[in-house]
């Protein structure tokens, strides 16, 4: 599947709005899909990596640690810094990204999703929702994870190949994606939503429908797809 038609910075606005929008007067709220962190930590989390992408895109790879206060107008700056660095310098600028030397709008579409993610990760223990996310937004994290983050976890050496080739299908928009090489020895399907969550590991088996060799699928599972 090719890199969706997706208008990446609006909707990089708009979901970093929902996020600023959603953090709680309570930074103490346990995140649950993000192991022990608390909104604390999550909010730092992503305005860090915000800042820290917008000196990718202008080829400066420096990570800072931010403040350990007012986290909500920390984030709000970071966010602000990025959409402004990535209108800057236009999708075609020469940036670092992760997988070596790439143009800046690498990072349109990374931040969309890390974005994304982590609104999820905001929203869902505050019973928040999310909704009104096009499936095919959701499908675009899917394939970033199969085309991008996966080789890159196994080039780094953070994961071993896929042992058995396994089939992903986004059962509302009829998208497949596979891992591995050769006949699939199984299929995972859902919607898109669910399959990029599942891929994030925000989600379990529970959520999603399972086809073919099951002890063969749980080895492949296995593997860290993501960072």
């Amino acid at each position: 599947m090719p890199e969706a038609a997706i208008d990446y910075l609006p909707l990089l606005a708009e979901l970093q709005h929902r996020f600023h929008s959603s953090i709680p007067a309570d930074l103490d709220v346990a995140i649950p899909t993000c192991g022990d962190w608390t909104a604390t930590e999550l909010v730092q989390h992503l305005a860090d990596v915000h800042r820290w992408a917008a000196g990718m895109a202008r080829g400066v790879n420096e990570w800072e640690e931010g403040p350990t206060e007012g986290f909500a107008n920390y984030y709000e700056a970071c966010a602000r810094l990025l959409r402004e660095t990535l209108a800057e310098v236009g999708p075609d600028a020469p940036a670092k990204t992760l997988v070596g030397p790439g143009p800046a709008s690498f990072w349109h579409r990374r931040q969309v999703h890390e974005t994304l993610i982590h609104l999820h990760d905001l929203r869902t223990p505050l019973a928040l929702g999310l909704d009104g996310v096009p499936a095919e937004v959701w499908a675009d994290g899917v394939e970033e994870v199969v085309s991008m983050f996966y080789p890159r976890q196994v080039t780094l050496g953070r994961t071993e190949p896929v042992p058995y080739p396994v089939e992903f299908v986004a059962s509302d928009i009829g998208t497949r994606w596979q891992l591995g090489d050769g006949a699939p020895v199984a299929t995972v399907t859902a919607p898109a939503r669910e399959l990029d969550l599942f891929l994030w590991g925000r989600i379990g088996l529970a959520h999603v429908t399972t086809a073919g060799d099951e002890s063969k699928l749980a080895e492949a599972l296995t593997r860290k797809l993501t960072p």
